[in-house]
């Protein structure tokens, strides 16, 4: 679908603006701005926010979308705000008696897509905190957006709401939805089964000694029922030395630390040797 949109003058896929209707709380607007900056979003427009504009509050919220900050446009209405856009989203948790499509996050965010690769600028637009959008409010949009949230607490955060239909939209840009921006860290080989066959070896004898296996008849089923648990994990070669670490401290055996400090007061010896010797010379 991403060969199919249009895109801006630095190359990029056009994203949906961002109306904020009436926000009580400068606060609210930051976090919005930060979950916009957070998959890409880049435009927020403000109508007629409570505590005026610009806001420290907002700012200070809104940590490293500055950006969209610095270009919000501030408009004395909803159709002002939103009259050079075509695909106009209304957001609400509750049903209006109004005849429009309504859609989830995730259906918008393809038609807004699908959109934007026909050339037409898109639009999300949220309500106040307490009571969300009206129904004239509504009525003026194309379409209708809601989260299938529990409906027995259906209201959301204004900025919650934002960074669920931005999280959407950024899923539709990336067009694979498995995709992370980085993978699992780098594990080391795979343990050869001789390895793992010899650990297995080293932990049932260090049980054998501790009369682990009760009653001796259930001996071959505990085994392979413990044999199974690490099969399992698939173990590297770094995990298999580092279990057999394990079994050997609890045997009592010397372990690196220990090598290490006899290491260390082997040599310290060494040194008081040889300070007597040059005393006695």
């Amino acid at each position: 679908m991403s060969s199919q949109m249009s895109v801006g003058a630095d190359g990029a896929v056009q994203p949906p603006v961002i109306v904020l209707v009436e926000t009580q709380m400068g606060e609210n607007i930051g976090a919005a701005a930060r979950a916009m900056a957070n998959f890409g979003l880049k435009e927020l427009r403000l109508v007629k926010p409570r505590d005026g504009w610009p806001n420290d509050k907002a700012r200070a919220a809104a940590s490293r979308g500055d950006t969209i900050i610095d270009a919000v446009r501030l408009f004395d209405t909803l159709a002002d705000a939103i009259a050079d856009l075509e695909l106009v989203y209304a957001t609400t948790a509750r049903p209006h008696d109004i005849a429009k499509e309504v859609e989830s996050p995730a259906v918008a965010a393809v038609a807004m897509a699908t959109a934007a690769g026909e050339g037409a600028r898109c639009g999300v637009v949220f309500g106040r905190e307490k009571w969300g959008l009206t129904s004239d409010e509504v009525g003026a949009c194309d379409r209708i957006c809601t989260v299938p949230v529990d409906p027995i607490f259906a209201s959301l955060n204004v900025a919650q709401a934002v960074i669920l239909v931005a999280y959407e939209w950024r899923r539709v840009v990336l067009g694979d939805a498995a995709w992370t921006p980085f993978g699992e860290k780098e594990r080391s080989p795979r343990a050869a089964k001789a390895d793992v066959f010899a650990f297995f070896a080293h932990l049932e004898q260090a049980l054998d000694r501790v009369e682990f296996f009760r009653p001796v008849s259930k001996r071959d089923h505990m085994v392979r029922n413990l044999r199974q648990i690490f099969q399992k994990a698939r173990l590297s070669e770094q995990e298999v030395r580092t279990l057999r670490g394990v079994v050997a401290a609890l045997e009592g055996r010397p372990t690196r630390l220990d090598l290490a400090r006899f290491d260390e007061m082997r040599a310290a010896a060494d040194r008081e040797r040889g300070v007597r010797n040059r005393d006695e010379e």
